[in-house]
């Protein structure tokens, strides 16, 4: 097992039984115990759990998000074709606002080399496109939360109203056609509802396993947006966004 999935399947075995042991972990992963220990040491410093002695307890509750740095390494590969059908989407010339968040971050980093207008709602997105021969970068002011670097707060919000972009392109914690749009973060969902009414047209990025979730803070209808792009096959899931007019896009 790679080291990213079973950083994962860590989290999530620690998370679900609340506390667990360096060996069950070992015998699920299939793991040396030295193995588990070190990730477990690398999983503490991030603040997922807490180490004790033969095993950790999980720092996550239920209904919050792990932390950025975690989840910046889960599912790598869809998120880049996924952020690679997104910056097809994108024309030269376009305006575009950026959400937060690490499929965001892959967005933007396809975007880098782009001529086009963008106004990134993170630190991380910020530096990825700070480079950018060809790209006008526009940087909003904002409070940024601690390890998500995602700008919130009445000077982002402000930043955001001053302006009219072509498209939005936002990430999500969940999306279902029943519950529509909906994220972790108070004020992270109050920034996207912003964002979405600043723009012509909006894009959610969503990776398969947010498809059947539903986070605790209401963004949006599936009705507001005009497209989806996911790594998940298409199902019943896919098909009843279809059915509520959004255009979905695997990849």
């Amino acid at each position: 097992m790679a080291g990213t999935e079973r950083l994962r399947r860590i989290t999530e075995a620690v998370r679900e039984a609340g506390r667990i042991g360096v060996a069950e972990l070992a015998e699920l992963t299939g793991a040396s115990e030295m193995t588990i220990r070190r990730d477990l040491e690398a999983l503490a410093a991030q603040g997922v759990i807490e180490r004790y002695r033969g095993g950790a307890r999980s720092l996550l509750l239920r209904g919050v998000e792990p932390p950025f740095a975690l989840r910046a390494q889960e599912g790598l590969e869809a998120k880049r074709r996924i952020a690679a059908e997104v910056a097809g989407l994108i024309a030269d010339g376009e305006s575009v606002v950026l959400d937060s968040g690490t499929t965001c971050l892959e967005v933007a980093r396809a975007l880098a080399h782009r001529r086009v207008t963008v106004m990134p709602l993170s630190l991380h997105a910020v530096n990825a496109l700070a480079d950018g021969p060809h790209l006008t970068l526009l940087v909003p002011g904002g409070r940024p939360r601690p390890g998500e670097l995602a700008l919130t707060g009445p000077l982002t919000e402000a930043s955001l109203t001053a302006l009219r972009f072509d498209t939005a392109v936002l990430g999500c914690c969940g999306l279902t056609a029943e519950d529509g749009l909906t994220a972790y973060d108070l004020d992270d969902a109050a920034i996207k509802r912003t964002a979405l009414g600043c723009a012509r047209r909006v894009i959610a990025v969503a990776e398969a396993g947010k498809l059947s979730r539903t986070a605790l803070a209401h963004v949006a209808p599936v009705d507001a947006l005009h497209a989806v792009v996911t790594d998940a096959a298409p199902d019943d899931r896919t098909e009843r966004l279809t059915a509520a007019g959004v255009t979905v896009r695997t990849v």
